[in-house]
């Protein structure tokens, strides 16, 4: 079965894209273009892997992090891993992120052979 892997962001031009790279690759790749929209669809589908904006309108991708992981905790469920992306270069965000342990961090633009290195790690890491 393919892996699920969840994508926030309200640019719709990066998840289309990243949509499109990952079904391309065998992902089953769902959208949410905000926080709660990505929180909605935790509570109703399981995911393998969370690639989430950092900088969103209301609910920005660490509070969204942080509310997924609060709900999944209290309904007994395990941890997804999570990778972060930002076109911004916000030292208060990363150290945040750090500090939430976060898996990985990137900066867009980005390469997509990174990108797909750094999902194909993640993912390896959920089936150990």
């Amino acid at each position: 079965m393919a892996k699920s892997i969840l994508i926030i962001d309200d640019e719709q031009l990066v998840t289309k894209s990243l949509q499109k790279l990952l079904k391309k690759e065998g992902y089953n790749a769902v959208v949410a273009t905000s926080g709660h929209e990505a929180i909605e669809k935790i509570k109703s589908s399981e995911f393998d892997l969370i690639v989430s904006d950092v900088r969103m309108p209301s609910i920005n991708g660490i509070e969204t992090i942080e509310k997924i992981r609060q709900i999944r905790q209290e309904s007994g469920k395990g941890h997804i891993p999570e990778i972060l992306i930002t076109g911004y270069a916000d030292e208060d965000k990363y150290k945040s992120a750090i500090k939430l342990g976060v898996r990985d961090y990137l900066f867009k633009p980005f390469d997509t052979n990174k990108f797909l290195e750094v999902i194909k790690r993640n993912l390896d890491v959920t089936e150990k």
